[in-house]
């Protein structure tokens, strides 16, 4: 089983990648492989362009493992009360997968993470999410985590979660998509 894990910021160690690398060492604690695309990764994605095919090494790379996983996790920072530009460019780039054996997340649990500073941005930034996941024809994950970081750190020098409800909810996120993905694959889909 694989867990793709796609989010983050273009800043180095952001609390948004920082999740979703904590999510994803659950989901191998749970027995699946994993692979991560953070912001780096993201960054270097083209602006996404309907009337020009994939051809980018970084977009045949992330179309190829997307249209393999078996469950996905996106990690999505709040910005101005939605998911950002580079998780969104992101997503737009997955309409790649359009014509595919399985279209954009089709059959698979998605499970998401947000990152913001306030409850009511947290709040509409999962919505947003979750709304782009069923359009991708996605299962988001019963729990969305929503990480409120307003005005504090949530992971501690050693890069450890502050408040344990949050560890609590990432490790929810990622062990959620594995049981639908272990799941999904004994009835033979």
């Amino acid at each position: 089983m694989t867990i793709v894990g796609l989010g983050g910021t273009i800043r180095p160690g952001s609390a948004s990648e920082t999740a979703l690398i904590k999510a994803l060492a659950a989901a191998e604690g749970a027995g699946a492989r994993t692979k991560l695309f953070g912001g780096a990764f993201l960054a270097a994605l083209p602006h996404y362009n309907p009337h020009q095919p994939a051809t980018h090494p970084e977009q045949v790379q992330f179309l190829h493992a997307v249209s393999r996983a078996d469950g996905l996790i996106v990690a999505t920072p709040g910005y101005h009360g939605s998911i950002s530009g580079l998780v969104k460019n992101a997503l737009d780039s997955l309409e790649g997968l359009r014509d595919d054996s399985r279209p954009y997340f089709d059959g698979r649990a998605v499970g998401c993470i947000v990152v913001a500073n306030g409850a009511q941005a947290c709040g509409s930034t999962l919505a947003a999410l979750r709304s782009i996941i069923h359009a991708m024809r996605g299962w988001p994950t019963p729990l969305g985590a929503t990480l409120n970081a307003n005005g504090g750190e949530l992971f501690d020098g050693d890069g450890a979660f502050i408040d344990p409800r949050d560890a609590a909810a990432v490790e929810t996120v990622a062990l959620q998509v594995v049981s639908f993905a272990a799941a999904f694959d004994r009835q033979g889909a």
